[in-house]
């Protein structure tokens, strides 16, 4: 195992009776980086934040920081923080209240930090947690959490039911008050789209496997999608497309390892979305390019 990961397992494996939720997985994360662990509804994301934040064991190995999750919970907790999609946060809790409660109970936490935090949002000290719009909750969630000194911060999908605006502001706020090269971010979620141009670090899992791993920057130069006329889309179902879609009569072809030099004989070529990639991994089968 490396003592330098923030996370690093190998083989995890976790089943509930006869349902597999995870099935060997191996992953790794090194500080100063950001993971999106993406994945459909039941394809073991949350499985996996529960092992590594020391709440369910598992078969295999797994350190995160160092310590072992489910033995060493306790020790381990001073350096990690959670941000689960829904908020845990009593609705009777004023938010001086909840600053005051943090800051007793964890040595790490910086109320100073906090306030700070908080003065750039409308939330008021003396109002109570159901007082809160979801998107205040959240806000108030993510200023305590920025506020302690942890190595590595864990978010389930976090903006699961936030507009447009307070998804912005909260994975803004991630970046300017909280990431830099000593901390690392694991963020769970099934929402591709709003994330992909955050992470250094892409797993996608698919009922408890995993079915890609890859750093952006190689997955930057692994794949390509091209856009064909009707004269060229012989020669570019040729070259074995994982998938191909037809949008205003153009052929878009994705493709897995092919030298963008050949593809652009054929057309235009361009760097496919990571959600484009996940359908193509894991999706519909009906998607999929002819023989793929």
């Amino acid at each position: 195992m490396n003592a330098t990961a923030c996370i690093d397992a190998r083989g995890l494996r976790k089943a509930y009776g006869s349902t597999v939720a995870l099935d060997g997985i191996d992953l790794r994360l090194e500080p100063g980086r950001i993971l999106g662990l993406l994945g459909r509804n039941g394809a073991g994301k949350t499985t996996a934040l529960k092992a590594i934040l020391g709440l369910t064991p598992c078969e295999g190995e797994l350190q995160v920081l160092g310590r072992t999750p489910w033995s060493e919970r306790h020790q381990l907790m001073a350096d990690v923080c959670f941000i689960a999609d829904v908020a845990v946060l009593p609705p009777w809790l004023r938010v001086w209240q909840a600053i005051d409660f943090v800051a007793g109970v964890h040595p790490g936490f910086d109320r100073a930090k906090a306030a700070r935090l908080l003065a750039k949002t409308t939330i008021k000290r003396r109002s109570r947690v159901r007082e809160l719009s979801k998107g205040m909750v959240t806000q108030l969630h993510l200023a305590i959490v920025m506020a302690i000194d942890a190595k590595l911060l864990v978010l389930d999908e976090p903006t699961i039911g936030l507009d447009i605006v307070f998804r912005k502001q909260f994975y803004d706020a991630l970046l300017d008050d909280y990431f830099d090269e000593h901390r690392a971010i694991v963020i769970a979620t099934h929402q591709v789209e709003e994330i992909q141009d955050l992470l250094t670090d892409i797993v996608f899992l698919d009922r408890g496997r995993v079915a890609l791993a890859s750093t952006v920057e190689d997955f930057d130069s692994r794949y390509a999608e091209v856009v064909v006329s009707g004269a060229n889309l012989a020669a570019a179902r040729a070259l074995g497309p994982i998938r191909e879609r037809h949008v205003l009569g153009q052929g878009f072809l994705l493709y897995d390892g092919v030298a963008r030099s050949e593809l652009a004989a054929l057309g235009d070529v361009r760097t496919p979305s990571l959600s484009d990639v996940f359908v193509s991994v894991v999706g519909d089968d009906s998607a999929r390019a002819p023989g793929a």
